[in-house]
């Protein structure tokens, strides 16, 4: 049989060659990326907040590290200790305050504690429901375990929503708590770290990704603590008061305090019938105590978000809103912290890769060309001297 490349030189076999080996590499190169990313993919949020940790920690971690002499792997040790601790008692008060009441309505439809009040007469007269609704609410009121078995069907997809979130809630703070977890490792080797990162963002882009890697830096520590940082701060706040006065259902309070402060709608929906509950039912001091600690975590929301938008945190709110809720869907609870981080470092990424690339272009067309050949008036100068 005849060699099909007894036909070319030397120099098309050495290209031949080199394809063929580049081939080779890339397809080698293409494979353990793929494994890899299916491999990280299960791990991809917790190693992400535990980046977003690590970053936004780090001018404390630093402190502690100087006041302890210098030592770095004591700090990040004793830094974990207390972000452990944090997480778990406050997660631990929430859950157990939102199963609670769930279970005290669930035993008082089985032993019939909870009374129901008849029905009005005048709801027959509703138009379309009417009827239907007042038939319901008298067995309620007779017979609540009858009437809540009847509408049982149409609860099931509810119960398996709320059934899913907490599952979502249980592996979201377990992944927190990994991510926590792997925050103290990451601050230990936070300067060899930043080091690579340095390193890596050259390789990519040698003129600008050092720039960009600040960047990342910068959006992370401005959102974690213009946004994470004073919703956490006015959960604490406002929780810690309403547990102190006994306010029914003060976990889930807390919980909507905080979820209402991320997606920037404020905790105004929580306050006004918190303080409102306190003057109808405490007495006058604890009231006006409750009603002072309330009115600081409307102030934080009123007065400090606005201030720290103003200074350093260009994001707008509603790619910090497009974050939180993509991030929960994607995530879970661990996404409602995740997403507005990520989401607000690619915008910020973006947006200085677009300035700059308009900002060569506007140098590049500055500059005057005055090639004869190219240039109209000096081509035109140069044709009226031959003549």
């Amino acid at each position: 049989m005849n060699d099909p490349t007894n036909g070319l030189n030397g120099s098309d076999r050495r290209f031949n060659a080199l394809v063929i080996e580049l081939a080779i590499r890339l397809f080698a190169i293409g494979a353990l990326i793929y494994w890899t990313f299916i491999i990280v993919l299960p791990f991809a949020a917790i190693i992400l907040w535990s980046v977003v940790l690590a970053v936004a920690l780090y001018p404390i971690f630093r402190v502690v590290a100087e006041i302890l002499g210098g030592r770095p792997i004591t700090a990040a040790v004793l830094m974990t200790i207390a972000g452990l601790v944090l997480i778990i008692g406050p997660v631990t008060w929430m859950a157990v305050g939102a199963i609670d009441p769930i279970k005290a309505v669930m035993a008082g439809i089985e032993t019939g504690d909870i009374a129901v009040p008849p029905p009005p007469a005048s709801i027959k007269d509703w138009p379309f429901v009417g009827e239907q609704l007042y038939s319901f609410w008298l067995l309620a009121s007779t017979n609540l375990r009858s009437a809540f078995t009847q509408v049982l069907p149409q609860l099931k997809p509810a119960g398996e929503f709320l059934l899913e979130m907490a599952k979502s809630a249980g592996a979201g703070t377990l992944k927190f708590l990994v991510s926590v977890l792997l925050m103290g490792f990451i601050l230990a080797a936070a300067p060899q770290m930043l080091a690579g990162a340095r390193a890596l963002s050259r390789r990519i882009d040698p003129s600008s990704g050092e720039k960009f890697v600040d960047l990342a830096g910068a959006t992370i520590n401005a959102v974690s603590r213009g946004v994470m940082g004073l919703s956490l701060l006015q959960a604490v706040v406002g929780g810690a008061g309403m547990y102190l006065a006994d306010v029914p259902g003060a976990s889930l309070l807390t919980i909507a305090i905080l979820v209402l402060g991320i997606i920037q709608i404020g905790p105004l929906l929580v306050v006004a019938p918190v303080i409102f509950w306190a003057w109808t039912t405490l007495a006058t001091g604890p009231a006006l105590a409750l009603t002072v600690c309330m009115l600081s975590v409307n102030y934080v929301d009123n007065v400090l978000k606005p201030f720290i938008f103003a200074h350093g945190l260009s994001t707008p709110i509603p790619v910090i809103f497009v974050g939180v809720i993509g991030g929960v869907l994607a995530h879970g609870i661990a996404g409602l912290f995740a997403g507005p981080v990520v989401l607000a470092v690619v915008w910020e990424l973006t947006k200085a890769w677009i300035a700059d690339d308009l900002k060569l272009v506007n140098e590049t067309a500055a500059e005057p060309d005055f090639n004869v050949e190219t240039s109209p008036a000096l081509s035109s100068a140069q044709g009226v001297k031959n003549l």
